[in-house]
């Protein structure tokens, strides 16, 4: 099996910064890409930033120059750095990896955490 546990959620001010973090573990893994989603209220999840085993990032428009994603291969971890957030930020953030288990399936399957909130109060 293959778990991601987020963590660094929280609540912060308009304008504040949270550093969120994701921990893949389990089996032996194999980790292409990763990436941060973001569920509002009564809003679809969207994909918010997303990075590659090659370190290629993809950012939505509206978090480009204030979010960075990053990762440690070696630890099997994703980060997304936050900046200025804004009110309309406010979401469950889950971290989603394209693991394949080393071993036991020649395939790549999606994994998800279970996600953080994140408010940001105005």
């Amino acid at each position: 099996q293959v778990q991601l546990v987020e963590s660094g959620g929280g609540l912060v001010q308009a304008g504040g910064s949270l550093r969120l973090s994701c921990v893949a573990s389990g089996d032996t893994i194999s980790i292409s890409a990763m990436g941060w989603y973001r569920q509002a209220p009564g809003k679809e999840r969207e994909l918010v930033a997303a990075i590659t085993s090659g370190t290629n990032t993809y950012y939505t428009d509206s978090v480009k120059g204030r979010f960075t994603i990053s990762r440690d291969n070696a630890k099997n971890t994703v980060y997304l750095q936050m900046n200025s957030l804004k009110p309309e930020e406010t979401a469950v953030y889950y971290c989603n990896a394209d693991c394949q288990r080393v071993g036991v399936s020649p395939y790549e399957y999606d994994y998800w955490g279970q996600g953080t909130q994140v408010t940001v109060a105005s």
